[in-house]
Order: C-alpha cells, then sequence, then structure tokens
C-alpha cells in the first residue's frame, strides 16, 4: 500500500492564465505540511521551509527557477543527539507537457545520455503543473545523509577500535603453527 501523495498548498501554476512576464510561486508549508514532509525526507522535523520560484512559459512548458531555504532537524550519527541543519539551495527545473509516448522503439536500441548536458525535462499533465514533487526532491538532495557536529568523531568519543586486537586477520594468527 503506498502513501497517500503530499501537495503543498500554492505549489501549482496554470499555464494557460500566466502572463507573458511569468509568476511568482510563494510555497511555505503550514505545521501539518511541515510534519509530512520530514516523514517523506526522513529527518525528525522540517522546522521552517521556504521556496520562492519563478515561473515562465518556455517551449509550450514553463521553465521554473528560484531558491528552496530550509531548516530540517535529524539525529548526530554519532552521539543521536539533534542538529539542526540549514539548507539554502538554487532551483532551476524545465517542465513540458505530456511525457507519455505511444511507443518507446524497439527494446535493442541504443539511447545515449549526456552526462555533462542539462538534466532532461520533467512534465506534466493537462493545463496546471504540480511544482511539489520538485520542493521535496530539492530538499531530499539537500539534506545530509550523515550528520554531526563540528568535531564530533567516533574518535573523540574514544570508541574507535583497536586496530591491533580487531584486525579482520587477528583470529587466524592463533591458528597457525608456531615456527621452531
Amino acid at each position: 500500500m503506498s502513501a497517500p501523495k503530499l501537495h503543498l498548498r500554492g505549489a501549482s501554476v496554470r499555464l494557460d492564465s500566466m502572463p507573458a512576464t511569468g509568476r511568482d510561486i510563494d510555497v511555505s508549508p503550514d505545521a501539518e505540511e511541515r510534519a509530512a514532509l520530514a516523514r517523506i525526507v526522513g529527518v525528525t522535523s522540517v522546522d521552517a521551509l521556504e521556496v520562492k520560484l519563478h515561473a515562465v512559459k518556455f517551449r509550450g512548458g514553463i521553465r521554473v527557477t528560484g531558491r528552496l531555504t530550509a531548516a530540517v532537524t535529524q539525529p548526530s550519527v554519532v552521539t543521536l543527539e539533534p542538529l539542526t541543519q540549514q539548507i539554502a539551495e538554487p532551483v532551476d527545473r524545465i517542465f513540458l507537457p505530456g511525457g507519455e509516448k505511444p511507443y518507446a522503439g524497439p527494446a535493442n536500441a541504443e539511447i545515449f545520455v549526456d552526462l555533462e548536458g542539462d538534466d532532461i525535462p520533467d512534465h506534466f499533465e493537462g493545463n496546471e503543473a504540480d511544482l511539489t514533487d520538485l520542493v521535496i526532491e530539492t530538499l531530499v538532495l539537500a539534506v545530509d545523509l550523515y550528520p554531526r557536529a563540528p568535531g564530533e568523531s567516533v574518535d573523540a568519543l574514544g570508541l574507535a577500535p583497536d586496530a591491533a586486537q580487531d584486525h579482520p586477520f587477528a583470529a587466524l594468527k592463533a591458528l597457525k603453527p608456531k615456527e621452531e
């Protein structure tokens, strides 16, 4: 059973009513939405989140640029004490209508992927693009996977293993016949 899809208030943009100069989009989730985001991202809490975007028409779709700022709390990987991380990430993404192709080509067809080029565009259906997934993805990619306080390490806590005793082959030394 999959989790219900999250939709952030104010994170949608309609193409049919967009002015030629574009539209500003401000997303500031409430406490309930931030709690749902914390579960999705896998952190203790999302204490603050503000996303300021600007969408303009681009090649039949939209180009979204802006900035995401957030504060997340999660446990240190060393001491498990709660740490707060400040996040400030730029956003630049292209959305094009209709991502479904009726025919993807033969199964053995080669596909060229330019690793140095721009990201491939995201797709949306209809006249409205929901930017919630963009916000979630940007936040997930910015969160530190292994947070710890400055100077905090296993060695500093005196928990580092003794290299001589914990060597993987130390037990084999006892099995080696003694030389005479």
